[in-house]
């Protein structure tokens, strides 16, 4: 209900807020009332959450692909970002911190006829400043700390330490879980005191202080209010938008501030853009549904059929060539992203010929997927929404199956392999049918680290997260696995449609010799940070470029 009236508030007053400067708003006349204070809070949460990067930022990482340079992730994912580039800049703006230093500084004076909520206010803002801060931090590799400024030569400031600006986020976070109201009524539309914890976990886990992340994870296992979502595809539909397992999500209503995002994913054929699909990489992840990985399954894996038997999140997470199509109109049809031609007459000239091509081929048209693939997850099925660029579903930021991903992996770093560790994982692999962990293998650290990470990587596909791994996972030899992954082409397999096989998962036939370049792709170890634009070491000449940009 709230993130309805924030809605509201928003429409009526983000216009002002835009329009008006801060430092021209004399404190003394605009911050007088409890109604005051709701409506800069509105100002601070106004696009808090990176929704576009929970859905980008996987081009970035081996899992995806972006189709268009001006989106800004071609480059980063390739490798080729520069500081002159406008897709560095993204994350380097300070406006929301401002938004928040100014909230915090004049709330002091407001008078609130009950002081928690006043504290619950001001813990809102903290938890929205510390994460962006997190951001910040964690792509460039430490910020200018500012938190208060009265001009602009005040804030022309020198990087403070990425260690410095984690400490801040640790005490900003550690100073507002304690002031969120115990009994305030929770939900996926505003910050509580949940969603507060798992930015300080997800915060801990990036930085490796894994004791700080079990314990937020605990704190909001103890919780009692959350669970996992019986059908994990449920949870990407729009019927999944009160489903138990979202612990924080961007709230949309459609015709009235609708997700379009949505639009940007669907293929050429389906009126899309195709802006950011996954890779086959991606499907390579996935275990058989037996448990073993398709390297440990001999004959049971098929490379030629490479969607059969595999891990159900799989189909419920990519949209494979071959697979039942829901159609916007509620028509099922044959996937087919393969053949470059298909084998009825689809133009309307009494001939099958070279002349019926195909728009979802992935040369077909700028807006065709390149990887022969689409994301599943949001997209299933089509027939849900009325207008694919305005549409009413959420997007998700944290969900319960990340909890218990983090507790497992913060354990099994700290103390090795446990009942608690494998029955935590076993939660998640039981909803889709999966079997349990196989403790016999998995008796190691090393071993369950594998597993724990292959668990994560695809449970969380396309959620926004698997560049942040492969970045801060390293491999025996210290290095960050992304110096593996991302070196090297980016390819697609080629192969055709059999429409004559009822099984959908064996449809497409592929052929795992004949690849297509997609992309080179290289990654220095220098490119673990982004450089920082130059535009605003333009501005500010005390601002210190990374390393090897």
């Amino acid at each position: 209900m709230l993130a309805g009236v924030w809605g509201i508030l928003i429409s009526s007053c983000s216009g002002f807020l835009d329009t008006a400067p801060n430092d021209a708003l004399d404190p003394s006349n605009t911050w007088k009332t409890e109604l005051d204070a709701e409506k800069f809070l509105v100002g601070c949460y106004d696009d808090w959450i990176d929704e576009k990067g929970i859905y980008y930022w996987d081009c970035a990482s081996d899992f995806g692909y972006s189709n268009f340079l001006w989106d800004h992730y071609q480059s980063i994912g390739n490798g080729s970002m520069a500081a002159g580039l406008k897709e560095v800049a993204d994350y380097y703006t300070f406006g929301k911190i401002r938004s928040c230093n100014d909230f915090l500084k004049n709330m002091e004076a407001v008078t609130f006829a009950d002081e928690a909520r006043k504290r619950d206010m001001m813990a809102q803002v903290k938890v929205i400043r510390a994460y962006d801060y997190f951001n910040k931090n964690w792509h460039y590799g430490g910020v200018p700390i500012i938190d208060s400024y009265t001009s602009r030569e005040e804030a022309m400031v020198p990087r403070n330490t990425e260690a410095e600006v984690n400490k801040f986020i640790e005490d900003e976070l550690d100073a507002a879980i304690p002031m969120f109201m115990e009994d305030k009524a929770s939900g996926p539309g505003y910050i509580d005191r949940a969603t507060a914890l798992a930015v300080k976990m997800r915060h801990a886990l990036y930085y490796a202080k894994y004791n700080r992340a079990k314990e937020a994870a605990q704190a909001i296992i103890d919780m009692g209010k959350f669970e996992l979502e019986k059908d994990y595809a449920r949870l990407f539909r729009l019927e999944g938008k009160d489903s138990k397992e979202v612990i924080a999500a961007v709230q949309h209503i459609e015709n009235f501030d609708g997700n379009g995002w949505i639009g940007s994913m669907y293929n050429n054929m389906d009126g899309g853009w195709s802006s950011m699909v996954p890779s086959w990489n991606l499907v390579d992840c996935y275990e058989m549904d037996n448990g073993l990985t398709k390297e440990e399954a001999g004959n049971y894996y098929d490379p030629e059929h490479p969607f059969a038997n595999r891990d159900p999140r799989l189909a419920m997470t990519i949209a494979f060539p071959g697979m039942d199509w829901v159609r916007e109109n509620g028509t099922v049809e044959v996937l087919n992203t393969m053949d470059e031609f298909l084998p009825w007459d689809v133009n309307g000239d009494g001939k099958v010929d070279e002349n019926d091509k195909n728009k979802n081929h992935p040369i077909a048209a700028n807006n065709s997927s390149k990887t022969a693939l689409t994301w599943g997850k949001y997209l299933f099925p089509m027939s849900q929404y009325y207008n694919i660029w305005d549409t009413g579903i959420n997007t998700v930021l944290f969900r319960y199956a990340e909890v218990l991903l983090c507790y497992a992996e913060a354990e099994n770093e700290l103390n090795g392999p446990s009942d608690d560790v494998y029955d935590k994982l076993n939660l998640i692999r039981n909803r889709v049918g999966m079997p349990h962990v196989d403790v016999a293998k998995y008796n190691t650290q090393d071993k369950l680290r594998e597993l724990i990470r292959r668990e994560r990587s695809i449970e969380m596909a396309g959620e926004g997260l698997r560049r942040a791994d492969i970045l801060r996972w390293r491999d025996a030899a210290g290095k960050m696995l992304a110096e593996t992954l991302l070196n090297g082409d980016l390819l697609r397999p080629m192969g055709t449609i059999d429409y004559a096989e009822a099984n959908p998962y064996k449809r497409a036939v592929v052929n795992p010799n004949r690849k297509v370049l997609i992309e080179p792709r290289s990654f220095a170890p220098y490119n673990r940070y982004l450089p920082i634009p130059q535009k605003y070491r333009d501005l500010n000449d005390k601002l210190e470029q990374n390393e090897g940009y």
